[in-house]
Formats: structure tokens, sequence, C-alpha cells
């Protein structure tokens, strides 16, 4: 029991005398009555680390194992969190909801405002349009927002609710309180693709729903859209660097301060782009995209119905970053600041200083698509080996071919694997076999830590076991410099690890670096 003189955490409470009983009590129960064979446990174990078991778990397709990807609503509340006083709003079960709030608050450490309209068993049943009804209103009548994002659940979709036409018959029937009110939906099953795909349904449904009116094409508007982000100072820093070119570049659903709030009165809304700015994004002279993959069906409307220049570009390590400077200068008729030209000498001087210790490492790395072509450019940059690729949310067309292409730049690219479609469990099989010496993505790494031994760098969403690693840019020139001092960092630290052994491995147990 805790002692009210000195209040310990779980970590230190759980080795008192009490609860070790407990425990050891607990053990000898679950043994005596058959159900753990210790021997038959460690047989089954090495069995798992073996070739034969990674050939059948790499040939898995039944049945999903520690999944490296989210659910679309998850996509779509971030959406949402991006614009001026907007609400995300799910259709579907309060549960869901929960969900998606203390996953986003785990990994930003803030509050995350969504709400839903609780479908239950007989909305199930019957359909949930009278949960929409009530929903809309309640939402409005309790946190006044400017603009509602309606998406669903999975519960909603298999039974087919019509979004669009529940909002309107839930207008119709609200007496004139809606009237205001931009609701704009997306479909969002959550058994069809990931978080990703969500947040792309979501940013297309809102740009096409609420920038409608086609006017005059302003030549100095640039819309910028910077995908599912989980670094808030990656948006700060894209940001900064689009100021350096010009006034009217706009990021297109901005959630850097909704998760970045400070101490004192809370904010329901916090940040966001602007109503306005979003409704005029369809007159922009082009849309510059930071995540390709994330924005697939945007890309569409933006090209084929606003009929406008749309790009891509990933700026995440040094010529991913090259890249998107020079699209600005290209789109916006200027000079490259030499600001911008000062940050990548920094860039390019701290990556030679890290070099040697980088080079030749074998990296296992996973993550979303985008994120990972970054990633592995980075990598390759600095002489990496990136071992093993695995995206289990990876697109059906292209995106292998572009982290192949990535990959060949490597001098030692028949070392590199591919995995799309993996979970984590088929890379604990690669761990085993095909050994590298560090990981590289989310905290879901951790328990591969525990089981292979191969040191994890926390890079990647979500992080729920450190904290403010999201408050740092990993894109642009400054983002390169964090991720060269957290990779480098990262192998240091289990150098000194490896070489503390007193007259056995201290003879590099150095204090320079």
């Amino acid at each position: 029991m805790q002692d009210l003189d000195n209040i310990v955490n779980g970590q230190k409470l759980f080795l008192k005398p009490e609860y070790q009983e407990v425990l050891k009590n607990k053990k000898e129960f679950e043994g005596s009555m058959g159900a753990i064979n210790p021997a038959k446990v460690e047989e089954i174990q090495k069995w798992t680390e073996s070739w034969d078991y990674r050939e059948k778990n790499l040939a898995r397709e039944a049945i999903t194992v520690n999944p490296a990807k989210a659910c679309q609503p998850l996509g779509a509340v971030m959406v949402a969190l991006g614009f001026e006083n907007t609400m995300p709003y799910v259709h579907g079960s309060h549960g869901c909801v929960a969900y998606f709030r203390t996953y986003f608050t785990r990994h930003f450490k803030e509050p995350t405002p969504c709400v839903s309209d609780s479908m239950s068993e007989s909305a199930a049943v019957f359909g949930g349009l009278a949960n929409m009804k009530d929903g809309l209103r309640n939402c409005n009548a309790l946190y006044k927002p400017e603009m509602i994002a309606v998406s669903t659940t999975c519960m909603a979709e298999v039974i087919g609710d019509d979004l669009g036409a529940f909002i309107i018959g839930a207008k119709d029937e609200a007496e004139g309180e809606l009237d205001n009110v931009l609701i704009p939906n997306a479909h969002t099953p959550s058994f069809v693709g990931s978080h990703i795909t969500g947040y792309d349904n979501m940013m297309k449904s809102i740009l096409e729903q609420v920038s409608t009116e086609k006017t005059t094409v302003d030549e100095e508007r640039i819309n910028i859209i910077p995908g599912f982000e989980p670094y808030l100072g990656s948006l700060k820093e894209i940001k900064k660097i689009s100021k350096m070119f010009g006034d009217k570049i706009v990021m297109i659903g901005d959630h850097e301060e909704q998760w970045d709030t400070g101490a004192g009165e809370y904010k329901l809304y916090a940040g966001g782009t602007k109503i306005e700015d979003l409704k005029g994004s369809i007159n922009a002279k082009a849309t510059i995209s930071l995540q390709k993959y994330s924005s697939i069906a945007t890309a569409k409307t933006i090209k084929n119905k606003w009929k406008q220049t749309y790009e891509t570009c990933n700026p995440i390590g040094l010529s991913g970053t090259d890249a998107f400077v020079m699209k600005l200068a290209e789109l916006t008729g200027k000079e490259i600041p030499e600001e911008l030209k000062q940050q990548r000498a920094r860039l390019v001087d701290a990556m030679q200083d890290s070099y040697p210790y980088m080079h030749g490492k074998k990296i296992a790395i996973w993550g979303d698509p985008d994120f990972l072509l970054g990633m592995v450019s980075f990598l390759v940059e600095m002489g990496a080996i990136p071992t093993h690729v695995v995206c289990h949310n990876a697109p059906r067309k292209n995106w292998e071919a572009e982290m192949r292409a990535i990959l060949d730049k490597s001098n030692r690219s028949d070392e590199c694997n591919i995995w799309p479609g993996k979970d984590l469990w088929a890379l604990r099989s690669l761990l085993f076999t095909e050994p590298v010496d560090f990981m590289i993505g989310n905290v879901y790494g951790k328990e591969l830590y525990r089981d292979t031994k191969t040191p994890l760098i926390r890079i990647g969403f979500p992080i729920f076991d450190r904290h403010h690693l999201h408050r740092y840019s990993m894109s642009g020139y400054e983002g390169g410099i964090n991720l060269l001092t957290w990779i480098t960092n990262g192998i240091l630290d289990q150098l000194d690890e490896e070489t503390k052994d007193i007259a056995e491995t201290d003879y590099f147990f150095d204090s320079v670096r």
C-alpha cells in the first residue's frame, strides 16, 4: 500500500512485499493449473526466432499482430483540428472517439477536443440518423464551433449510413440553429486503409465542400498541405521557411497550436487555418503537399477540379529540404534567402561531423509511407544501411518503386529490403534472422527492443513513453540537425553501453567522441 509520507510510482510500489506476495501466488496458481509449461514456452520461444518460423510469419495474411498503423478516423480528427474554431465530430460509438482522443493526448500531452453522437446497439440496427440530429445540435449549442467536420467509424459504415443525407436532414429539423455552421463530411471506414487515408479523405472533403467559389487566380497565393504530421516543430519550421518567400503562402490544415497551448486558461479551439483562408484556397496559384501518399485523393481534387498547379515535396533531410526550398523559389520567382543558405551550410557541417558514427550502421525502420521516404533518404545520405524498411500501410502503387530508387543510391543497396504491408510481428522475425544495429520507429518498438535487444531510437508516431519530442522539427535544415542529433546520440549511447566494462571493453569508453 502507499505510504502517505512517501508516495512512490508504480515501479517501486509493486516491489513492496505485499505485492510481491500476490505476484508469487498468482504465478504458482497458474503453474499448478497446468496453464504454463516453462519448457514448452521456451521451446516455442526459440522456434519463433528461427528462419522456419520467419517464412511462416511473413506468409501470414489472415491476422495482424502489433500493427504499425492506426484507423481512418484518427487522421480525419487531425485534419479538423487544423482549422480555426472547428470541432471534429465522429459519427459512431463513444468508445472509438475516446480512443482517438487518448491516442493524440498521450502523444502530444495536450487535451484533444472531439465529439461523437455515441451510436449504441439500437443505432447499429436502425441507423444513426436520430443520433446525428441530436448530436449536431448539441455540439453547436455547447461548443459554438464555426465548422463541424463529420467523419465516421466502422459501425456507421457497416450499416451504410448516408452522411450527406443525414446532415441535410439534421439541418432541416434544427429550426435554423445549424444554418450558419459549416458541416463538411467524409466517410472514413476504419476497416479500409489507415489514418493517412482518413486524413486524405477528410482534407479532400473539406476543400471540396467549403472552398467552392472559384474567382480570379491569386498569383501570389500558394497552399501548403502538411499531411499527417505528428511533429509540431515541423509545422512551425515549414511556416518559417515559407514566410521567407512570401506572406501569401498558407498552410491548409495547421494543427500546430491546437496541441501546443501554454499553461493558464484553457482554449477549446487554438490556432488553425482561418476559415477565410480555407475558402480562398481554390483561387491559389499552386498547392504543395508535403506528404504525397497522405493526399492522393486530395491531389485529384486540386488538379482535376480546381485545375491548379499541384506539387509534392518531402522536406526531410538535406536533399528533401533542398527540393522544397527550390520549389518555393521556382513558384514565387524569388531568390533563396541567405538565412536558408546558412542553415543548409550548418546542416552539411553537422552531417560531416557525425558521418563516421552513422556510416555503415544497419537500421530497421518503420512508419508511414512519406515518413519513410524522407527518413530513408536521410539515412542513405549519412551512409547508414536501411536493412529493413517496414511500411504496414504502404500504398499499392508507386511507393515501393520510389523507395527502391532511394535505396539504390546506397553503395550497399543489395543489403536493403523493403517490406510493404508487414506488421511489427513480422519485423520481429526479421530482426532475429537478419539482425541490425539499431531500430528507428515509434513506441511500439519498445517490446521489440526487450525481445531482440536491438536498441530503439524513437522517431515516428506515436511516442507515448518519452516527452516533448513532438515539439521539435524533423523537417527543413533545422529539422535535419535534430534528426542527426537524435540518431547520432542514440548510437553513441549504445557505444558507451558496450564499452563500459572495466579492463575488458573500456579501451574505447572515451569522453570525447
